[in-house]
């Protein structure tokens, strides 16, 4: 019995040291992605939007990562990116973590036709794919930032309304709300003050993996011409343009925005993830 106390506290250790290296590089790859969204464009060897060079350069000590057709240098885009797809994404993310969490403790803490309504209009909009819904929006409202965090944060705020809703029902019939309501608390004070912190766990946790959904969605209309306008540096736009010179042996100018865009999308979930398990655990 010892033994097999010892074997499985072993194995829980190493499981929280594997859990904790995992939020180790969420955090390193998260807090590189926000320093370079705020000082990428200053630190940057060369202006993203004007040719510097010859036309795709290999990769060199001038050109780390080499230039694409057009002579601009690949290293200063990708750096000067994340001011595009991380803050268009982070903002998009608060917004529809705002929204959706105050309509999810409105319709969770007040029962009725109203919230029936939300919740359905809700279903009715996780039904739709959401990268063709936000085709559909960004091309309704025209391609620029404004309308691309509008329409991030139309599609995600649904997901929030229903975790916040969810952990509300349960929250509100827990015995200090009645001891609040005794009180002499009005309703919308024991919502806000004493339901709403109780309740913010699964959405915080959610706020990490939004933003890399909202990176990866960013970058994919991007590449189909939806997103932003080029030559702006954006990830997903420097892969479209320089996809189709992969025949011609390029390869540069495709694969490190390629890189990018998949160890943000990584960092955010892994935050958000080893966040989730910590919570769990707890």
């Amino acid at each position: 019995m010892a033994k097999k106390s010892v074997k499985e506290s072993a194995v829980f250790k190493k499981a929280l040291w594997y859990h904790d290296r995992l939020l180790l590089a969420g955090v390193i790859i998260v807090s590189l992605a926000l320093f370079l969204s705020v000082f990428g464009f200053m630190i940057a060897p060369y202006d993203p939007g004007t040719p510097v060079g010859p036309i795709s350069q290999a990769p060199s000590s001038q050109h780390w990562f080499g230039t694409d057709s057009s002579g601009l240098d690949v290293f200063s885009r990708v750096i000067t990116a994340p001011r595009i797809d991380v803050v268009l994404s982070v903002s998009a993310a608060l917004l529809s973590g705002l929204f959706g969490t105050l309509i999810g403790l409105g319709t969770g803490f007040y029962e009725g036709r109203f919230s029936s309504l939300v919740m359905r209009i809700s279903d009715v909009l996780q039904a739709f794919p959401i990268f063709i819904l936000a085709m559909v929006l960004v091309a309704l409202t025209g391609r620029n930032l404004v309308n691309l965090i509008f329409a991030l944060t139309f599609l995600y705020t649904p997901i929030f309304v229903r975790l916040t809703r969810t952990e509300v029902l349960t929250q509100k019939t827990r015995t200090y709300v009645e001891a609040a309501r005794a009180t002499g608390n009005s309703e919308w004070r024991i919502a806000l003050k004493h339901v709403l912190p109780n309740s913010l766990t699964p959405s915080l946790i959610q706020l990490s993996v939004t933003v890399g959904f909202g990176i990866l969605l960013t970058a994919g209309l991007s590449f189909i011409g939806a997103g932003v306008r080029p030559p702006t540096p954006e990830w997903g736009l420097m892969i479209a343009t320089s996809a189709p010179r992969l025949i011609l042996g390029e390869w540069w100018s495709s694969l490190f925005p390629g890189i990018a865009v998949s160890l943000t999308v990584f960092g955010f979930a892994a935050l958000g993830n080893a966040l989730e398990r910590r919570v769990g655990s707890a």
